[in-house]
């Protein structure tokens, strides 16, 4: 029955009326930015004090898996652990946010060589839609009119924070890609179809906020049925594993509702619209 409602849900709420979506983001637009880097970060935080917890045994894994000796595999695990509880933070207080998030930028990278993610395409995407969600909590940091580089004005639709927020919704969709079920059920073809055609409405910046929603309440019940990680006793493996993908998928939707919170850029269909 849920997971029937999980499928059925981007169909009922794209039917919903558009006045009514509206009306929502207009009461929640004082707090949707907050509860989204709040769950754009949970995974760092999450994975920065499972560091703290499970030092010994962290270390223990890189030392074997890369003979790297005890010196190197700790300095990675303390980098680990200050690199991402330190970030979030930064990024929670609203202090030094683009030092934040090119600090977890660095961590995602070292992780997916330690870990040999950079093999596994389905967790490689999920890092990747991670780093998206990054590259839209960067550029919400950023004042209007000002530029990356010191020195070089924002024009529009060609600053880079324009293009930042394009990169990071192209980004995000990667998440989509891994939840996609290819079997001949009706309900697999319909979640698949009603799926990927919310995925190309955010990528290209067309209904974005309401497709940007619908998702996140899709997301939002996938992840709580299907990575229900507290219904697993801690000492077996499916509960790390169900934890990882749950808070993973977490900070994707914390990048969504930076995008409903937020709107899509300039670089977007919604944009271009308002100059037809």
């Amino acid at each position: 029955m849920i997971s029937s409602l999980c499928r059925q849900l981007p169909l009922l709420l794209l039917m919903s009326d558009s006045l009514e979506i509206e009306a929502f983001l207009r009461m929640t637009k004082q707090y949707l930015p907050h509860l989204a880097r709040l769950c754009l970060i949970s995974t760092f935080l999450e994975d920065g004090i499972r560091m703290w917890f499970q030092w010994n045994e962290q270390k223990d894994y890189i030392e074997a898996t890369w003979g790297c000796g005890y010196f190197l595999a700790t300095c990675f695990v303390l980098l680990n652990l200050t690199g991402q509880l330190g970030g979030c933070v930064l990024i929670l207080s609203r202090n030094f946010v683009q030092y934040a998030c090119f600090g977890l930028f660095g961590v995602i990278a070292l992780q997916t060589v330690a870990y040999s993610i950079l093999w596994d395409i389905k967790f490689l995407m999920r890092n990747l839609a991670l780093g998206g969600g990054l590259l839209l909590l960067l550029a919400e940091s950023r004042s209007e009119g000002k530029s990356m580089f010191a020195g070089v004005p924002s024009m529009g639709e060609s600053s880079p924070k324009q293009y930042m927020q394009l990169g990071g919704r192209v980004l995000l969709v990667l998440m989509f890609m891994t939840l996609l079920h290819f079997d001949p059920s009706f309900f697999s073809i319909l979640q698949n179809m009603v799926g990927t055609a919310l995925i190309i409405l955010v990528a290209i910046g067309f209904k974005t906020k309401l497709a940007a929603l619908t998702l996140v309440i899709w997301l939002l019940a996938i992840n709580v049925y299907f990575n229900a990680f507290w219904t697993v006793p801690a000492y077996k493996p499916m509960h790390d594993f169900l934890k990882y993908d749950f808070f993973q998928t977490t900070s994707v939707i914390g990048g969504l509702l930076l995008v409903v919170a937020l709107g899509p850029g300039g670089v977007s269909m919604d944009e271009k619209k308002k100059e037809w």
